[in-house]
Order: C-alpha cells, then sequence, then structure tokens
C-alpha cells in the first residue's frame, strides 16, 4: 500500500465498521459470511491492507450496500 493513500483505506475501514455494526454483525460473523479470515477483516478496517475487488463486493452483498456506498467516505 501507498503511504499517499493511507487516509483513503483507513476511511474505507471505517465504513466498512459502521456498516457492519449497523447490521449488528462481530468481525468474526462478517468474516464468515465473506468467506475470508477474521484477521483480514481486521486489517481492513484498520486500514492496514487493502482489498481485493472481489473482497470488496462479497462485503458489500453481505453488508446489503453498494460499492458506491461503502467508497461514500464521511468528512
Amino acid at each position: 500500500m501507498k503511504a499517499e493513500f493511507k487516509e483513503q483505506y483507513e476511511k474505507l475501514g471505517l465504513n466498512i465498521v459502521y456498516y457492519r455494526k449497523r447490521k449488528k454483525l462481530t468481525q468474526l460473523q462478517l468474516a464468515e459470511l465473506a468467506d475470508i479470515d477474521r484477521s483480514h477483516i481486521s486489517a481492513i478496517e484498520l486500514g492496514n491492507v487493502g482489498a481485493s475487488l472481489d473482497v470488496i463486493f462479497k462485503l458489500c452483498e453481505v453488508l446489503d450496500i453498494t460499492p458506491k456506498t461503502l467508497f461514500d467516505f464521511r468528512d
């Protein structure tokens, strides 16, 4: 991950946390539903790693949101 994009990764992570909590899911539950490791969810939410589009699309499906919604960063 390029340092210049760290802030965007963190904002994406915050959005995932927001929509996960809105659905009353734990990281483990979200990970199981999205078929990825819980530690990967944690790293994405913290903005420490990027996520492939496949993972983004699956997370959106599980969270019942569109990718556009997920990338609508609040200031």
